[in-house]
């Protein structure tokens, strides 16, 4: 397993350096300078904010999704989903969100598999809310049609893997019996693990108790992606962009959808690379030229990391936990 996510992160580290060859390529380093230093940065005290509170109310909504598995408080949620972030940004293949598992599953006596489950039907909220707002911006924007067939892909995707779910939770015993099939040239105690691991998952893949918590989480799920953009807009401000280039207010949303793509290539932790040039490429559809556009994206990847760096790094310190300890014993569920 080492092995394999090294190679990961290798592979990861070479698709970054090429996406970060694309975007330097056509930079004069000089306006990048000017950029950096004419930026009002007091508007990246607002956006910080909204990053936390974006991600306390991804919490919140974890919370609910867990409802029917058990009754977990906000605070450890917060923690667990700080915590996992953290991971994200030196860790490839969002392997962080197997460490959101863990934490939870240490905190609370609830199994780390069912905890992933419901991690996978956020995923699953988050890119089905993103293709919504896809479809919604391409009336009033014309997206590239690259942008417009990721989005077909995606879509696919989801639905396909909503429908693997759907499918083994309806007939969970053939699907465990598959599963078992599946692992049968592993080692015996390797194929049992894998069939109660299993079992475990799809006790996370549960409908909610109420018809309210499904509209509260549409509710929460809107709310988390309209921070989203609004970090976007501030930023926008604090490079004067919508005066200088006449930006209208569709831009935020039209490089949300795009530096959103990023997450989905693979590429080293923190999507360095992918995300600077999907960002820098976004603002030239608004005419915004190479340089202070790369500027922008320099300072919107600080933006999603530094704050869950800190936070992440302080919760640690606060649960007395260290990277190292828990990278260990990640690895060693994993």
């Amino acid at each position: 397993m080492l092995k394999s996510n090294r190679t990961k992160l290798i592979l990861g580290i070479l698709v970054s350096a090429a996406f970060l060859y694309l975007a330097f390529r056509k930079v004069d380093f000089k306006q990048m300078v000017a950029a950096f230093a004419a930026a009002n940065y007091w508007y990246l005290l607002p956006a910080v904010a909204v990053i936390i509170f974006s991600h306390w109310l991804r919490a919140v909504r974890w919370g609910v999704l867990l409802k029917p598995i058990q009754q977990v408080e906000v605070s450890p949620l917060f923690y667990s989903l700080m915590i996992g972030y953290l991971f994200n940004t030196f860790l490839p293949a969002h392997l962080g969100e197997l460490v959101r598992a863990y934490l939870l599953g240490k905190k609370r006596p609830i199994s780390p598999s069912a905890v992933f489950g419901t991690i996978v039907i956020e995923r699953i909220i988050d890119v089905f809310t993103l293709l919504v707002i896809m479809a919604l911006t391409i009336v009033l924007f014309p997206f590239p049609p690259w942008v417009r067939t990721s989005g077909y892909l995606s879509f696919l995707f989801i639905f396909l893997l909503l429908l693997i779910l759907v499918m083994m939770k309806r007939h969970r015993e053939p699907s465990l019996r598959l599963v078992g099939q599946l692992t049968r040239p592993l080692p015996p105690h390797f194929g049992q693990k894998i069939n109660e691991l299993t079992n475990s998952f799809l006790d996370g893949i549960v409908p909610l108790k109420h018809w309210s918590h499904y509209v509260i989480v549409v509710v929460l799920s809107i709310l988390i992606w309209v921070c989203y953009s609004f970090v976007f807009q501030l930023v926008f401000y604090a490079f004067d962009f919508v005066r200088l280039y006449s930006l209208p207010w569709l831009a935020a949303l039209v490089l949300l959808v795009i530096t959103t793509i990023s997450i989905l290539v693979p590429s080293s932790p923190g999507y360095v690379g992918t995300y600077h040039y999907l960002c820098q490429l976004s603002l030239s559809l608004f005419a915004v030229p190479a340089s202070p556009a790369l500027t922008y994206a320099v300072i919107m990847h600080g933006m999603n990391f530094v704050p869950v760096l800190v936070v992440g790094l302080i919760l640690l310190s606060v649960e007395g936990m260290s990277i190292k300890g828990i990278q260990k014993r990640v690895q060693e569920q994993e």
